[in-house]
């Protein structure tokens, strides 16, 4: 990359960073800390949604998996869309009820206190290996467009995401989101206008290529459960992965609790369905141009991961390059910052203040910045293990999925049953997380289906052994 390029990332890396630190100081609580004292209008909290689910790998990945298939991906997006309705009428009216601050508090008082922490506990172990891989599809990024290796490229974005994370907490969070946003959707436009400008004969062109080679084709209605992308895996799967990582992964359920009130929550939710349909559709579509440019197999690049930055790099004019850079850090320190804050709030509320309830405020916020500070690190571990991985856009989506199956069978037994009791379901989540850890390692079948699967056993099982299991007098009643 020219100077001009890196000063383009640099100043990118500064103003962010100081964008952030401007709201320290303004944290006296945890919920100050953690849920920006629920002051956040919807439609910040619509673009931290559609931000924190954005990662470096969504968009160096997604263009990569368009360059060696077709649109198929988009059939999993639908589910996306779908899954928010679900949400916004089962999940966010329960969490409304009362004062939460995770949403492991909900399972506390439906159960009891063992599932909290069993669920808690599931969601800081695979948040963390989740992110731990996205964290490490930064270096590739960076790697390629200023040379640094793969230990300084990811402790350069760590470092300088945890600062503003740590003083700021979720307000810094949401705000740097939606700038953050605002950048990596403008950068990709303009990626993709001069993209398509640098392809001799324009659209024309593109579109006779992109469908003699199939790349237009979206939908799949297939049976075949050996193929990852049809409509029914995408709609069937998607809504499960989506159910899950958005109705009981703290990541996300933190700004859901962030809003103003229930009808801001869903408002939010419901929005960023619109943005999430929109920003893929572009990534791909990038991914179209790419192939339709190079016309070459993507092994000849290492990986397809490495296809859009490495064009970024290579081809794009100066000034361009830097800008297109500096958005895809956006989405990786947006989505790296989220996931610090989330396993921070998790650490301190499911499990430090029960064994420390009578801390005050100030000890509180102290000890949640420590949190998010070992967190950082333990993701900067995670991050170098994960330099072996594959396509890093599915490696990711396989990590969440394998636990994502139990915690929605655990949270829809809670809120549409009564019958359930805490024993049952913690059977029933063995169960389940036994299959898709069996479904992951010793099978073909598509991580499509893993969510799916492990609610449905979960759910049933849970369920069963519910009933055969009798609950100490009145408890469930009570909680339920």
């Amino acid at each position: 990359m020219g100077a001009i390029d890196l000063a383009i990332v640099g100043a990118y890396l500064i103003g962010i960073t100081l964008f952030g630190l401007h709201f320290r100081g303004k944290q006296r609580s945890l919920r100050d800390y953690f849920l920006a004292d629920r002051n956040v209008p919807w439609w910040a909290i619509a673009l931290s949604i559609v931000a924190a689910e954005t990662s470096t790998l969504t968009i160096i990945s997604t263009p990569g998996l368009a360059y060696d298939t077709n649109l198929a991906f988009l059939q999993l997006v639908f589910g996306y869309l779908i899954a928010r309705v679900i949400i916004s009428i089962i999940f966010i009216p329960q969490y409304f009820r009362g004062h939460l601050l995770t949403a492991y508090q909900l399972i506390e008082r439906r159960f009891g206190p063992r599932l909290r922490s069993l669920t808690a506990g599931l969601f800081l172990i695979t948040r963390a290996a989740a992110e731990g891989v996205r964290v490490y599809a930064i270096s590739i990024v960076v790697g390629i467009a200023i040379g640094t290796g793969d230990l300084a490229s990811i402790a350069i974005i760590t470092l300088l995401t945890l600062i503003y994370t740590f003083e700021g907490g979720m307000r810094a969070v949401i705000w740097t989101d939606v700038v953050q946003m605002a950048i990596y959707v403008g950068g990709t436009l303009v990626g993709f206008f001069v993209l398509l400008h640098l392809i001799p004969g324009g659209w024309p062109v593109v579109e006779a290529v992109a469908t003699a080679g199939h790349k237009f084709r979206i939908f799949d209605f297939s049976f075949d459960l050996s193929k990852t992308y049809t409509f029914w895996a995408g709609v069937i799967g998607g809504t499960f992965l989506t159910t899950a990582s958005h109705g009981t992964d703290q990541l996300m359920v933190q700004r859901l609790l962030s809003a103003r009130d229930e009808r801001q929550a869903k408002l939010a939710l419901l929005s960023s369905g619109v943005a999430v349909l929109f920003q893929f559709s572009l990534f791909l579509l990038i991914g179209v141009l790419l192939f339709v440019y190079y016309r070459v197999p993507s092994v000849l690049f290492g990986k397809s991961d490495r296809i859009f930055p490495t064009f970024i790099v290579e081809e794009m004019p100066r000034g361009i390059a830097g800008l297109l850079i500096a958005a895809i850090l956006a989405a990786a320190m947006s989505n790296l910052s989220a996931a610090l804050n989330s396993l921070s709030a998790s650490t301190i509320v499911d499990f430090y203040l029960r064994r420390r309830p009578n801390a005050d405020e100030a000890a509180r916020v102290r000890v949640s910045r420590l949190a998010t500070t070992f967190w950082a690190a333990v993701l900067f571990v995670l991050a170098v293990i994960s330099r072996h991985a594959e396509r890093v856009l599915e490696t990711g989506l396989k990590i969440a999925s394998v636990t994502y199956g139990a915690m929605l069978g655990a949270f829809l037994l809670g809120t549409l049953t009564k019958r359930a009791n805490e024993q049952g379901t913690m059977i029933g989540m063995a169960c389940g997380l036994g299959l898709e850890l069996y479904l992951w390692t010793a099978t073909s079948v598509p991580l499509t289906w893993y969510v799916a699967i492990g609610t449905i056993t979960t759910f049933v099982i849970g369920y069963t052994a519910s009933v055969f299991f009798t609950p100490k007098t009145g408890l469930v009643e009570a909680r339920a």
